[in-house]
């Protein structure tokens, strides 16, 4: 099998790390780990198939020589370093919002749009977290029929805002159990211990935030339903990993329960209840494993044609790093 000299930008993130994790743990044939992050990082070392990578700072001419580079960094250096990642040879692909929407890069969930990866011209987006989750529990019932509209709720781990929201929330509990005041957050507008806090972004004109529109706008990419309606509300809550969603769907013919689950059950990427004898998952389920875990599918009761689900997944495996991984291993078959 061909081998693949493979960078990770950020790799001293937990999203980069979980790259790095997610290589490893799937044999993916890398010949070269070329971990590379800022300046302060550089000089680390990091493990890889029992060696160390040293870690690099990520300057424009340091993808000389890599085929594929894996980006767990924001959207402004996404941006900046693209362009020198496609001029050395070597395929993107961005963890960040940076390119999910432009029409020439593909945006991909293996399991449901892999061949899009196919499409690509040097640069693949990866979804965000919470639609990557969400879109593997629905694809399956997208099959049986197309999906009109979704109401979504996402309950969101902390560890979805990085290293600094685990920080926050655990010097928050720690303050709090010793009797003493929760010290102010800086990660979130509120205190997050012991709270949730329904807002996750910034707010765009119509009052959602730019995370809350992700959903339908990278879920019609997804699906491919151009005119697919989605509500979302982001809530972030005091959960260590793994983010949780609530999903209510109107498809266009009517598609019972049943066979809704069955069809989750035969879907790629997939787990359906009982998890531990319960008919939901819940986020210590779902942590530190690859299946988005689907539970709670009954009748709606508002709309004809309408199904209510609950689901889970790990965000920093699925929701980031393992998808792409996965998209990665589409493009080493081909």
């Amino acid at each position: 099998m061909k081998k693949y000299n493979v960078a990770v930008l950020g790799a001293t993130g937990a999203v980069g790390r979980e790259m790095i994790r997610a290589l490893e743990e799937r044999a993916f044939p890398v010949e070269r780990l070329l971990p590379l992050a800022s300046a302060r990082s550089a000089g680390k070392k990091i493990s890889f198939r029992g060696a160390e990578a040293e870690v690099r700072e990520a300057q424009p001419d340091a993808f000389a020589g890599m085929d594929i580079v894996l980006g767990a960094v924001d959207s402004a250096r996404a941006r900046e370093l693209a362009p020198h990642i496609t001029a050395a040879g070597a395929v993107f692909i961005d963890n960040s919002s940076a390119f999910r929407m432009e029409p020439e890069v593909p945006l991909v969930v293996p399991e449901i749009n892999g061949a899009d990866a196919l499409a690509h011209k040097g640069i693949i987006a990866n979804p965000n977290c919470s639609t990557i989750i969400a879109m593997v529990a629905l694809a399956p019932i997208a099959e049986l029929s197309p999906i009109k509209t979704v109401v979504a709720s996402t309950y969101q781990a902390v560890s979805g805002a990085g290293q600094e929201g685990l920080t926050e929330l655990e010097e928050q509990l720690s303050a709090l159990a010793k009797g003493e005041p929760a010290p102010a957050g800086k990660v979130f507008p509120c205190r997050i211990a012991g709270n949730v806090v329904p807002y996750i972004g910034k707010y765009k004109e119509n009052m959602f935030t730019d995370e809350e529109m992700k959903m339908q706008n990278e879920g019609r990419r997804i699906l491919h339903l151009p005119e697919l309606r989605v509500s979302c509300t982001c809530v972030r809550v005091p959960v260590m990993r793994s983010h949780s969603i609530s999903l209510s769907v109107v498809t266009e013919r009517d598609v019972s329960p049943e066979e809704a689950m069955e069809a989750i059950s035969r879907g790629a990427g997939c787990a359906v209840a009982p998890f531990d004898g319960r008919d939901f998952p819940t986020p210590l389920d779902s942590s530190e494993q690859d299946l988005v875990m689907v539970g709670r599918v009954r009748r709606g009761l508002c709309h004809e044609n309408e199904l209510c689900l609950w689901c889970c997944g790990d965000q920093l495996r699925k929701g980031a790093a393992v998808n792409a991984v996965q998209i990665a291993e589409i493009l080493a078959r081909a």
